[in-house]
């Protein structure tokens, strides 16, 4: 069963109070979703570490009900 890109939004947003999430469905099949996270909890992060803070958001859902998602993250600017 594909994930509703709602729930994906408000559980980054559970686990990154401050975040600004979009997040689009990229094929309209509920499987393949990009999303852009902003947070101050990325300040001083690197990339990959930004990326394994919204997957652990995720809570295990990735590679299973959650097939792709094209990240791109962010700290807000200064």
């Amino acid at each position: 069963m594909p994930m509703d890109q709602n729930e994906i939004e408000r559980l980054i947003r559970a686990a990154l109070p401050d975040a600004e999430v979009l997040v689009e469905d990229l094929a309209g099949d509920g499987d393949h979703y990009a999303a852009r996270v902003v947070s101050s909890a990325f300040k001083g992060k690197t990339r990959v570490q930004q990326h394994q803070m919204v997957y652990q958001a995720l809570q295990g859902r990735m590679g299973g009900v959650l097939h792709a998602l094209a990240l791109q993250t962010s700290a807000p600017a200064d």
